[in-house]
């Protein structure tokens, strides 16, 4: 659930932009093509095609503790990328809710959830010591800081 190719990321990233610019110009069409509501209609579409995920950073002293709610999603569902100085989470979800039906199909729902946050953290944090837990619906990241860079005094000679 940690390691994410940075490519994987950048194409998963495309992809989230492109839907979500999609469906501003299908809202940007429906609203009758009137130009001055490009904001309102990206913010529409984002809060469409994503759900917000409520994060809480905390410092720790020697690491930083993120809690991440993503009701509804699995461990297979999320990738989390660390940086020394950012967190990214994204996931998508996949889920096919069927009425019990006697005979044909008569109604069939499928929905994808998308979730995609980045933060930039206030401390530098060693991305190989991360630890993440999901339970009930909540990521939780142990981050410990990384290491302050040491002085060296570098003594000039003379050539």
């Amino acid at each position: 659930m940690l390691r994410q190719a940075p490519d994987d990321l950048l194409n998963q990233m495309a992809s989230i932009y492109d839907s979500v610019a999609r469906r501003a110009f299908e809202i940007f069409e429906e609203n009758g093509s009137i130009f001055g509501r490009d904001w309102d209609d990206w913010f529409q579409a984002e809060s469409e095609q994503l759900h917000p995920v409520h994060t809480d950073v905390v410092d720790a002293g020697d690491s930083l503790k993120v809690r991440a709610e993503v009701p509804g999603f699995t461990a297979n569902d999320l990738q989390v990328s660390v940086e020394p100085g950012s967190l990214t989470i994204t996931g998508k979800r996949e889920s096919k809710k069927d009425l019990e039906k006697e005979g044909n199909v008569l109604y069939s729902e499928r929905c994808a959830d998308e979730v995609l946050r980045v933060i930039d953290l206030p401390a530098t944090v060693d991305p190989a010591k991360v630890t993440a837990t999901l339970k009930d619906g909540v990521l939780e990241l142990e981050m410990p800081k990384a290491a302050p860079p040491t002085k060296i005094k570098v003594e000039p000679k003379a050539a």
